[in-house]
């Protein structure tokens, strides 16, 4: 554990022990609030159990993490299980979460665990700007940062690692495969995850280059539906009840998919395999996989969401003054075709 010694403790120190008493973790919670919640839901990895001699006796790593809300999708609730497996006392870990699809909700728990000192900072970014001042906060109290997930707009200098997928790859990479249907006419329901984060940044910048490129590539509508399924279906569903041409749905995770299906088969109309329209998603849900095994999908993009083993390597290196060998760790990932895909593909990678 680090000693901090900031004028900042000093002071607070000849105030008396009373001072901290409003800076110790929220109240536990779910986890499971809403996009439009107004603060993120927080909960120890104790379910509130923790120590308070084991935490006091400084023989725990503090961590706070702040991620996406998991009920987003099967991707994130995969995620946030999997940091929750790996951040328990267990395992040498006292760990807050707090979760928001919020960019400044993020950073006002990001600002809290400073305030709490934690010893590590884990982010998974809502948007990719406006982290450089908590991060420079973070950084004057020897709190070190590990970005998970999600990329954002800072100086390297500010973190120690980042260990991410490379959206534009999973983009570049879906779109290459929808080139090679080799439609004559492209008609796209661009379907895409919340505004400004890593994922939409990637999956779209690779359909929107493509289609400004190839004039039989065309746009038709480009709406958000902030990773929601239900959003999702009232999207597709106005662009049938509008009467516009379409013949691919590509959507940027499962559950937008799921819900773009939901409105086509409402309307009666045919997707998949040698049918009607196309459908894309990304994440590689068990569920999604089996859509595509059934051929009512047509392809699906890997998201790997386990990146608590790498965080605890590298936190483990730097407790024992070993830097990580690269600033950016990047996962590798796959596409699946729905003519291709096997059994042992979805049990493989299904999450």
């Amino acid at each position: 554990m680090k000693i901090k010694k900031t004028l900042a403790i000093l002071f607070s120190l000849t105030l008396g022990l009373a001072a901290f008493t409003g800076c110790g973790p929220a109240n536990p919670g779910s986890g499971a609030g809403s996009e439009g919640q107004d603060k993120p839901a927080e909960n120890s990895a104790s379910d509130g159990n923790t120590n308070a001699d084991s935490t006091s006796s400084g023989s725990l790593i503090k961590v706070g993490i702040i991620n996406n809300d998991p009920n987003e999708s099967g991707y994130r609730n995969a995620n946030d299980k999997d940091m929750k497996a790996m951040f328990t006392e267990e395992n040498g870990y006292e760990a807050q979460f707090a979760y928001s699809l919020k960019n400044e909700e993020q950073i006002a728990a990001a600002q809290k665990y400073i305030q709490d000192e934690v010893d590590y900072l884990l982010i998974s970014a809502a948007g990719t700007s406006g982290w450089d001042s908590v991060l420079k906060d973070a950084q004057t109290q020897g709190i070190k940062v590990i970005l998970f997930d999600r990329t954002i707009d800072a100086d390297e200098s500010l973190y120690e690692a980042s260990i991410v997928s490379d959206m534009a790859k999973e983009g570049e990479t879906a779109v290459n495969w929808l080139a090679s249907q080799k439609l004559d006419e492209y008609n796209i329901v661009h379907i895409q995850g919340v505004v400004g984060s890593s994922a939409q940044i990637g999956r779209t910048g690779a359909l929107d280059k493509k289609a400004q490129a190839e004039a039989n590539w065309n746009i038709v509508t480009q709406q958000t539906a902030e990773w929601s399924a239900e959003t999702a279906q009232q999207i597709v569903q106005s662009v049938i009840d509008a009467g516009t041409k379409f013949n691919v749905i590509y959507a940027e995770n499962d559950d937008m998919a799921k819900g773009a299906v939901a409105a086509l088969d409402k309307a009666n109309i045919k997707h998949g395999v040698g049918q009607d329209v196309i459908v894309m998603g990304f994440d590689c849900n068990m569920w999604a996989l089996e859509e595509l095994l059934k051929k009512n999908w047509n392809y699906d993009g890997q998201c790997n969401p386990f990146q608590a083993s790498y965080i605890d390597e590298i936190i483990k290196g730097l407790e024992n003054g070993k830097a990580p060998a690269s600033k950016v760790v990047i996962m590798e990932e796959k596409g699946f075709d729905a003519e291709t895909i096997t059994q042992a593909d979805v049990d493989q990678y299904g999450i």
